[in-house]
């Protein structure tokens, strides 16, 4: 797996978010992207899903040029090869915990419950697969979101401030659920992130300023 994005450049209207955006990420990397707000993180990653668009530039996954493929074609793509971590969760609230983290498989056809279960045991939500969302604390939702999003095995994770809603004891266990389980999968991983604490953690640091990404060897 390999995730190439050449001299990318996205506006709103006539305001640039960033432009000459280069990124290489290979099979089982771990990079954090960090940057004042504002200036595109979170653009950037749902470009990375092909779930914005942008003005220039390119974004391969696995070869695939994800400018090239049609909605259907970009849906399935995610199915099959990313997952996603968002800050606000997005859990279903009338599923169960353990319904949420199925979704994927479900969407794929592949419904594997004895899957789902070690899932949420690698997480550490082992025996609240029955609990509502809302039964459940601010780390907890936090750890189904990732083991929704590792549930299927996919090759690339992205994660969109992950911490942003934690206290730090809990942030630090969420981060540690996150990393373990990418590496434990050989998934590649880009987690855009305020936090020193998890920026931390990754293989390679850049800092996203309005004419592109800079080696960040500290967070800081």
């Amino acid at each position: 797996m390999s995730l190439i994005i050449q001299n990318l450049s996205k506006h709103y209207g006539s305001v640039p978010v960033f432009r000459n955006v280069s990124l290489h990420v290979q099979t089982g990397e771990f990079v954090a992207i960090v940057g004042e707000s504002g200036v595109g993180k979170s653009t950037l990653l749902n470009c990375m899903a092909g779930l914005d668009s942008w003005d220039s530039g390119s974004v391969l996954l696995d070869g695939l040029d994800l400018s090239t493929q049609s909605d259907d074609q970009l849906a399935r793509l995610r199915r099959e090869k990313t997952g996603f971590v968002f800050q606000a969760f997005h859990v279903l609230p009338h599923l169960s915990v353990s319904q949420n983290v199925a979704l994927p498989l479900m969407l794929l056809g592949q419904l594997d419950e004895a899957r789902v279960q070690t899932m949420l045991t690698e997480v550490g939500l082992e025996g609240l697969g029955e609990r509502l969302p809302q039964q459940l604390s601010g780390g907890q939702l936090q750890r189904v979101a990732i083991a929704r999003a590792l549930v299927h095995r996919p090759m690339l994770l992205l994660a969109d401030e992950p911490t942003g809603n934690l206290d730090p004891r809990t942030a630090e266990r969420v981060m540690d659920a996150l990393v373990s389980q990418t590496r434990a999968h050989g998934a590649a991983m880009v987690l855009v992130t305020h936090s020193v604490a998890a920026a931390a953690r990754a293989d390679r640091r850049l800092l996203l300023t309005a004419d592109g990404l800079l080696d960040h060897a500290d967070p800081a």
